[in-house]
């Protein structure tokens, strides 16, 4: 699938490479616990659990969205990215410049992800690289505006999405998650890896 600058490379990870890197998401959690982020001023908690690797990591509270160094709860820095996560976007990315940031968002059977545009980064020539692992989930991405007309395509553990081009500032999110769909997670729900370059090379 191709549309709008989204690129979705089906069944890029075979069930023992989604394994394999689903064993690096878990030790990297030891040090950098999934915990709740806030929306920005209202404080509200989101649905969606999350964490970071990298030299940089985004998180949300009610000061706002940014990117951090370190763990918002226990002040730790971030561990490094893993090697199979890079070499992931090495052969995907089309991009010069390595990740800084990868976010480690776990979605249970009753998350979701209201549309949005990533625009926290100072590099948007840079694309988003994101890995699916676990349950099926309903992504949906539109355009520029918010109202514009959206498309919704089903997103299954192995899959690897790229927004690069006019897909950067486009609205997306996921509107549901499948329980049952995947036996990766023995506790079920969906892991989604979204690597990212920050800053400009």
């Amino acid at each position: 699938m191709n549309y709008n600058g989204y690129c979705l490379h089906s069944g890029f990870l075979g069930r023992e490479g989604q394994e394999k890197l689903l064993l690096r998401i878990r030790d990297l959690l030891q040090d950098a616990p999934l915990y709740t982020p806030q929306m920005p001023r209202t404080g509200k908690p989101m649905s969606v659990r999350m964490s970071n690797c990298g030299t940089l990591g985004w998180v949300s509270d009610k000061q706002g969205y940014r990117y951090q160094e370190y763990h918002p709860e226990n002040r730790i820095p971030w561990p490094a990215i893993p090697q199979i996560l890079l070499d992931i976007w090495a052969g995907l990315a089309g991009y010069s410049a390595p990740p800084e940031a990868c976010l480690i968002n776990y979605y249970d059977a009753k998350a979701r992800l209201g549309l949005h545009v990533d625009k926290d980064e100072i590099d948007m020539k840079a694309p988003i690289v994101s890995i699916s692992l676990g349950d099926t989930a309903l992504f949906r991405m539109g355009g520029t505006g918010r109202r514009d007309p959206t498309r919704s395509v089903r997103i299954i553990s192995g899959d690897v999405m790229i927004m690069a081009g006019p897909a950067r500032r486009c609205y997306h999110g996921v509107d549901r998650i499948y329980p049952g769909t995947s036996s990766l997670l023995a506790e079920g729900g969906r892991f989604n890896l979204t690597l990212r370059r920050v800053s400009t090379p």
